[in-house]
Formats: C-alpha cells, sequence, structure tokens
C-alpha cells in the first residue's frame, strides 16, 4: 500500500464574515467585505435568505418588495433598508 504524502504547506487562516464570504484572517479587511458590484455571481437571482430579510425590511418600512432583484442589488437593497428602519444596524455595540 502506498503511503500518502502529507503536505508540510501552512493552509492559510480563513473565515467566514457574517454575509458568508471567506476572507484572509490575516487580511480581513481588504478580503471579508467586497462591493457587490465586484461579486462574480452577484448577477444571478438573489437568494432566499435575501428574500425573506428584504420582505422583512420592506413590510417595516411600508414599501413594496421587488421580487425580480439579483443577489447585488438585494444586497444593496437591504443596506438601505436598515439605515431607513433601523434594523440590523450595529448601533455602535
Amino acid at each position: 500500500m502506498a503511503n500518502a504524502k502529507k503536505s508540510n504547506q501552512e493552509q492559510p487562516d480563513t473565515r467566514h464574515n457574517t454575509q458568508g464570504q471567506v476572507g484572509n484572517a490575516d487580511n480581513r479587511e481588504s478580503n471579508t467585505v467586497k462591493d457587490p458590484d465586484e461579486w462574480t455571481t452577484g448577477n444571478e437571482e438573489m437568494t432566499g435568505a435575501q428574500r425573506s430579510y428584504l420582505k422583512t425590511l420592506s413590510d417595516e418600512a411600508g414599501e413594496e418588495l421587488d421580487e425580480t432583484l439579483t443577489k447585488a442589488e438585494a444586497s444593496k437593497r437591504i443596506d438601505e433598508l436598515q439605515h431607513e428602519t433601523g434594523r440590523g444596524l450595529n448601533n455602535g455595540k
């Protein structure tokens, strides 16, 4: 039976931020928060989680939910509605 080679290379320490993006722990500022316009999947249909949260925010703001938003557009709209409603903001905490 052949022995499997073990890699002596260290793997980068990666962590997920709250938006599910992966970034290098040593370079969090540049890798973990990316402009939605730069997302490679930004033109795809928004996720179920985005749709659900947008529905909640839209209801609170008294606005209609646009079901046709892309992932990137949904992310931007979430930011807008969070500022409008105050929901989901850190508020200095």
